[in-house]
């Protein structure tokens, strides 16, 4: 359950900030610990207003995993997050985003 909703927050572009105090009353553990969470919704927030342009092309990868739905659908939401995590420390969000845009190619990603 706890992943359908983060599923969600994820894809619909929600506030991370309002998952974590949604996730208090559900009774399982997440990927994230509450820290984590608040400081990917902050780079997300940083990256639609510094680079609006590698924000669009993040959530693109992301609709395309989707789409092409190998099997794996719970890890698709986390690697998401786990990139915007990732995102201003020592790479460039165009670098991550370049990362993030590999998946696609993975075998399990290419559509046959």
């Amino acid at each position: 359950m706890l992943i359908e909703i983060f599923t969600d927050f994820i894809r619909n572009r929600k506030d991370l900030r309002e998952y974590v105090v949604l996730r208090k009353t559900i009774h399982e553990r997440g990927e994230f610990n509450d820290t984590t969470l608040i400081k990917i919704q902050e780079n997300i927030e940083r990256l639609k207003v510094e680079n609006p342009d590698i924000y669009a092309k993040m959530y693109e990868v992301l609709d395309t995993v989707f789409e092409n739905d190998a099997g794996q659908s719970v890890d698709y939401p986390l690697n998401f997050a786990r990139e915007m995590f990732k995102m201003f420390k020592n790479k460039r969000p165009e670098d991550i985003y370049q990362e993030y845009k590999a998946v696609l190619e993975h075998k399990y990603q290419t559509l046959s």
